[in-house]
């Protein structure tokens, strides 16, 4: 916290970023919302059990090809699908071309392995979903932090939550204090200049979900960001078991229970 800003205008700023957080997560298409990530590479035929249409990867490799026939019910760019059509990626289910019904279908791709994600507004986790167990803001942990950036980006293999392992791109370290003693945290750096960290801490898995993400704002140009703690979330994956989230890269476990942010996703 700054000295320009007050407790009582801190507390507003996170109550107002997890009424935010909640809007986000229980929206149409929000996390809960997804049913499925289908690997193309797992259907070698173009048939995906429970998705219309035929999907195959593209003969360059840079698509997906679409073959739909109008008993499908398929839609894309909004009009009825019939035919062959030629799909890049998604930005989202807010940038999908392809529907079924309320249903988007979107492209993905991963290190040049294509999927398609079913989204869902009526799925079964959306209409549990009950809300986010968050603990109370408290100053403590909003900390000044510092941005060491790496000479050059790094490649590290980290699993993810499906089982795979996958190239996760660092571009330095996040370093705060707590208590007197200096921690730190490889971060990504997102396209916007905002940093973005996977982390564990003695809670995981106990008293919190088994991992959770941490976003700061873009550095200021002497390296120095601040890093509320507070702001710590769940990852998608807390939300549906069919997001592929990387856990912490070694050496993001903090020695001490963060008791602080999102701890689990509460259901019905």
């Amino acid at each position: 916290m700054t000295s320009s800003t007050t407790e009582p205008d801190a507390v507003r700023a996170w109550q107002e970023w997890r009424e935010g957080r909640l809007t986000t997560v229980a929206a149409p298409y929000g996390p809960l919302a997804l049913v499925g990530t289908h690997w193309l590479a797992d259907h070698p035929d173009g048939r995906i059990a429970g998705l219309p249409g035929n999907w195959t990867v593209a003969a360059d490799g840079a698509a997906v090809v679409l073959r739909a026939a109008p008993e499908d019910g398929l839609t894309v760019d909004g009009a009825p699908a019939a035919g062959t059509v030629r799909l890049d990626r998604d930005g989202g289910p807010a940038a999908a071309r392809v529907a079924h019904g309320a249903r988007r279908l979107v492209v993905l791709e991963r290190e040049g392995l294509w999927a398609v994600r079913d989204f869902d507004p009526d799925s079964p986790s959306r209409r549990a979903f009950a809300g986010i167990d968050v603990h109370p803001y408290d100053a403590r942990w909003v900390r000044p932090g510092l941005f060491r950036p790496y000479a050059e980006r790094r490649t590290v293999q980290v699993p993810n939550a499906d089982g795979q392992e996958r190239g996760f791109v660092l571009g330095g370290e996040l370093a705060f204090t707590l208590d007197g003693d200096e921690h730190t945290l490889q971060v990504a750096v997102e396209p916007d200049g905002s940093l973005w960290a996977v982390l564990a801490d003695a809670t995981s898995g106990t008293d919190s979900y088994r991992f959770r993400f941490l976003r700061t704002p873009e550095p200021a140009a002497d390296g120095t960001v601040p890093v509320d703690l507070n702001r710590t979330q769940l990852p998608p994956c807390a939300f549906a078991d069919h997001f592929i989230c990387p856990f912490p890269t070694p050496g993001n476990t903090l020695p001490f229970a963060l008791r602080a942010g999102e701890r689990n996703a509460l259901v019905r």
